[in-house]
């Protein structure tokens, strides 16, 4: 939202039952341009950065009192899956940032939604070999445990 207001390309903010959306002044059809990659695809770069930062300190939030160290916890998970999982499976069921991404850069959406499955993938496989670790959780759900011989 705030690349849409660098840019002067915000409109207005809509929340849906599947998440929030960004309304531009430039229809659809007529976007075009290097912008529309920087507008549409910083919060999908940042997001996960943050995840990762996240993970990075989470030894500095495990000791803290449960409400905070529980918010790391859910937050890291949240900022590490959710925008990989937007690019690569959004655009099947809503659209979303994807679009704007393809549009910015010039390529093919499965390019798109290939890079973001595999942050995906990553993320998910980092969750489980740092952030359940450290917080002690055990399971052999396999959504859950390391897919990668350690």
């Amino acid at each position: 939202m705030v690349t849409s207001i660098v840019y002067g390309e915000f409109e207005r903010f809509v929340i849906h039952p599947y998440g929030f959306e960004v309304i531009f002044k430039t229809p659809v059809a007529l976007r075009e341009g290097f912008k529309w990659f920087v507008i549409s695809g910083m919060s999908n770069i940042v997001t996960p950065i943050l995840g990762l930062l996240l993970l990075g300190s989470i030894h500095r939030f495990i000791k803290k009192p449960i409400l905070i160290s529980a918010t790391v916890y859910w937050l890291t998970i949240f900022f590490l899956i959710s925008d990989p999982l937007n690019l690569s499976v959004g655009p099947f069921l809503y659209g979303g940032d994807a679009y704007g991404i393809v549009e910015g850069l010039n390529v093919p959406i499965y390019v798109v939604q290939f890079i973001g499955f595999i942050v995906f993938l990553i993320n998910r496989e980092l969750i489980a070999v740092k952030l359940l670790p450290a917080y002690n959780i055990t399971t052999r759900h396999p959504v859950f445990v390391p897919w990668l011989k350690r």
